[in-house]
């Protein structure tokens, strides 16, 4: 019986709960515990960090989960230099406050490193402990590689260096990586998009179609 799980688009009233699950699997990490030291603080700051940058998510990029919100990918658009959030600076002090100024650092250090080109920027892919053991963190990624390579764009993602072979396995190549100060090491990767050979003909059909008019109109 085939029970790999739907993943599909993120609905507006789900940002909370898809914010707990960013904040269950990020709160036993390094970078988390780098973040926001207290552990019986980090897991609402991470939550409301997360629910700033889920909304933003959904105007400059998407959000897609699986069903039973046990896993999601945070992605955005970089085509170009991306807008703050709205309110940013007061929004991050409210969510984390004396914290705050480590989530700026973090920010600060990976737009630093990042790629300037036009790229999908896989922000962060969250899955439960729970939806790890069903191997979901793979199926997720399976997914968004699928999707990216409709677009032929390359991609851009960050993490901790003890997790990136998974990420290598789906065809994302390292690049530079970022040393937080008294902090984990960063690993950031690159992945360039495998077109199907079966779109070809598709796009060319497509290019066909948009030329006819303009000729015509001579």
């Amino acid at each position: 019986m085939n029970d790999a799980p739907r993943i599909r688009s993120a609905r507006w009233p789900e940002q909370e709960q898809i914010a707990a699950v960013v904040a269950e699997a990020l709160h036993t990490s390094p970078l988390a515990a780098w973040l926001v030291p207290e552990p019986t603080i980090r897991v609402k700051v991470l939550t409301g960090v997360a629910k700033i940058w889920l909304e933003h998510a959904i105007f400059f990029g998407d959000i897609q989960v699986t069903d039973d919100l046990s896993a999601a990918a945070v992605g955005f658009n970089r085509y170009r230099d991306l807008p703050p959030p709205p309110n940013y600076d007061d929004r991050l002090t409210v969510a984390a406050g004396a914290h705050a100024q480590q989530f700026t650092l973090l920010d600060t250090l990976l737009t630093q490193a990042r790629t300037t080109e036009a790229h999908y920027h896989l922000a962060v892919l969250a899955v439960t402990p729970a939806g790890k053991r069903r191997g979901l963190d793979t199926s997720m990624l399976a997914h968004h590689e699928a999707r990216l390579d409709r677009t032929d764009l390359p991609s851009w993602t960050e993490t901790l260096t003890g997790t990136p072979a998974m990420y290598q396995r789906h065809g994302y190549q390292p690049r530079p990586q970022v040393a937080l100060p008294d902090g984990p090491v960063i690993a950031t990767l690159r992945r360039n998009p495998r077109p199907r050979r079966d779109a070809w003909p598709v796009n060319a059909a497509a290019l066909a179609t948009q030329s006819t008019p303009a000729r015509n109109a001579r």
